[in-house]
């Protein structure tokens, strides 16, 4: 802050005033008691005007002042006039003041100008540096470079100052990714060592380490181990499994915290929706938004998106649209919610006219919305209104597509029979095309039939994704479906040579409050007689529709089956698939839907599927 800009706010800011303004002897410690009181409610620049109307009074600055206006001036990143300040530190006398040389090295680390801090720990004479001078020099560092902090940590040790909790918290964020594991955990047993492993902050911190770092094991054998948990605890616990996708976990832990009575907030909330949705447990989500009604959440923008997700996540769009409506601001990832939840169920139509009622309200799109549109463009054949989009995110929004982006538009110009058009748009590029937009088009040739292309496609898309295990299958039934046996041969070899095998698919349906998981050919449940009895008078119907295709006994139709047997009453049933539906199935379902009165909701590994009467919200666009 500039001396002039200083006058300005001071002439239109209303500032608490000293007892003893117009003294020129007025008490330094009654200013240095509102200065710390401003710093500590965050009214940084009220400090600093503070600070020049106490020289203006002719009072002096003394080491019990600097400290809080240092921290000021850090906090608001005023470079220069932390600068002025050092001036005024060296010029008052002040500068061997342990405190102010900490809060000085502080508050260059703040500006990371990590020169200046070393400039001012060096100038400290080794007897005097104390511990906390190591920990404002160490947090600057872990910021720009892991090794400089580990360097000073070795300083500190050689020269026997003693470490405390602030110095472990300080390093420890520098450890949050794989490779610094080993790192992490040397620093854990450190902590053990000097007995820090009572601290809930430190205990918290190491929690949090191991997740990010992928050892979601080690992160629970730790929170088993802390004695008393906090909201803190619970909450990077949840974090730690929401982050390493164990979704089911969240929940289960979610249901701990709850008998263990310590009330969740915001935090806990929005990971367990998040949770909820990954999985389609609707029943839990439907608890949860009651909970936050109950304690007061609703006004939380984060809660409010994520319901949205949740909902529509589970197959409920009336509940997400419901409340998308009731948001009084609506934030750019609230319309993007929505939008990519319209767009996942088929109905592009929907979501194109929220995406241009968003920009009729003033709100300018971003990246990950142009993603949400163009996938709902894709899915809905709605392929020159994509196209449209596409071109209005670089000439009118001046957005420079991403991968991504490219890859919904081979996957929407794909679908819609232009397969030319889609490799002319990979070739030209401005980015490396990826394994995403090479898969893009290999899916696209699957459904045109198109073999050649196919194995342009597959080849390029094996040498940036060689253990994309979807990529060899889907080049396989291409193949298959072409009748070429030599082909399905190749790929199947392959695939043996690089030790990649096909996932095995799954599906589950709820029911009472318990999920009924079936896969291909399951005869392990309680019910499997009822089922198959179930599943060949379905099989028959099929047959009667001239969709009598079979496949085999893929986990979809035992879901079905199960979910008619056990809830004949039921006008909708959802079932969670972890693939891909097959046309097989797909063709099977859309034939039971005629002559069964319920909707059928599908939710595969990238769409969901709504059948009802015999036909499909994709339109057999999928």
């Amino acid at each position: 802050m500039s001396r002039q800009s200083l006058q300005l706010c001071f002439r239109t800011a209303r500032l608490p005033q000293p007892t003893e303004t117009s003294s020129a002897a007025a008490s330094g410690a009654k200013w240095n008691t509102q200065l710390r009181q401003l710093s500590k409610n965050g009214q940084y620049k009220h400090a600093l005007l503070l600070y020049r109307q106490m020289l203006c009074s002719g009072a002096t600055p003394n080491a019990f002042t600097f400290p809080f206006i240092l921290k000021s001036s850090a906090s608001l990143s005023f470079h220069l006039t932390g600068k002025q300040l050092h001036c005024h530190v060296v010029k008052s006398g002040c500068l061997l003041e342990p405190f102010v040389q900490t809060a000085l090295i502080s508050m260059y680390s703040k500006f990371r100008l990590l020169h200046n801090a070393r400039k001012v720990f060096d100038e400290i004479p080794d007897s005097a540096r104390l511990t906390v001078c190591y920990n404002a020099l160490m947090s600057g560092f872990i910021q720009k470079s892991l090794s400089h902090a580990l360097l000073l940590l070795l300083e500190m040790r050689a020269e026997c100052v003693p470490l405390n909790t602030v110095t472990i918290l300080g390093l420890v964020p520098g450890c949050t990714i794989p490779p610094h594991l080993n790192l992490g955990s040397s620093l854990h047993c450190l902590v053990m060592k000097l007995g820090f492993t009572s601290h809930h902050d430190v205990a918290n911190c190491f929690l949090s380490m191991y997740s990010r770092c992928e050892s979601i094991e080690s992160s629970r054998r730790l929170f088993d181990e802390i004695p008393e948990r906090s909201l803190i605890t619970w909450n990077a616990m949840i974090s730690g499994y929401s982050q390493n996708g164990l979704c089911a976990e969240v929940l289960d832990l979610f249901r701990d915290m709850q008998c263990s009575g310590v009330p969740p907030d915001e935090v806990t909330l929005v990971g367990v929706l998040s949770s909820c949705a990954n999985l389609g447990e609707q029943r839990i989500g439907l608890e949860v938004e009651e909970m936050i009604k109950v304690r007061g959440f609703e006004s939380n923008p984060f809660l409010r998106n994520s319901l949205i997700s949740m909902y529509a996540r589970c197959g409920n769009l009336v509940r997400a649209r419901t409340n998308f409506d009731a948001m009084a601001d609506k934030t750019l990832v609230s319309w993007t919610a929505i939008i990519g939840g319209y767009g996942m169920h088929g109905q592009g139509e929907v979501a194109v006219e929220l995406f241009d009622q968003m920009i009729k309200e003033g709100n300018r799109p971003d990246k990950t919305v142009f993603v949400c549109v163009l996938t709902a463009c894709s899915h809905a054949g709605l392929t020159e209104k994509g196209l449209g989009y596409f071109y209005s995110m670089q000439e009118v929004y001046r957005l420079s597509p991403l991968s991504v982006h490219y890859s919904c538009v081979v996957d929407l110009l794909g679908r819609a029979g232009r397969l030319g058009e889609a490799l002319n748009l990979i070739e030209s590029m401005p980015l490396q095309p990826d394994g995403p937009v090479w898969g893009a088009l290999l899916g696209a040739c699957k459904i045109h039939k198109n073999v050649e292309l196919a194995e342009l496609a597959f080849n390029k898309v094996v040498e940036l994704e060689p253990t994309n295990i979807g990529y060899y299958v889907l080049q396989s039934n291409i193949y298959s479906e072409a009748g070429d046996m030599e082909g399905v041969a190749r790929v199947r070899v392959m695939m043996r040579e690089r030790g990649l095998k096909k996932d095995p698919g799954y599906s589950y349906v709820e029911y009472k409050g318990e999920n009924h998981l079936f896969v291909a050919g399951d005869k392990r449940h309680p019910q499997s007689k009822e089922i198959y009895n179930m599943l060949k008078r379905l099989e028959n119907l099929a047959k009667q529709g001239d969709e009598g295709e079979n496949s085999g006994v893929h986990s979809e139709r035992l879901a079905i089956a199960f979910a008619l047997l056990n809830m004949s009453s039921t006008k909708e049933i959802l079932v969670i698939k972890n693939l891909r539906i097959c046309g097989d199935c797909h063709r099977f379902v859309k034939a039971v839907s005629k002559f069964v009165d319920c909707r059928f909701i599908i939710r595969d590994a990238t769409r969901f599927h709504h059948f009802h009467g015999g036909s499909c919200s994709c339109k057999d666009y999928w």
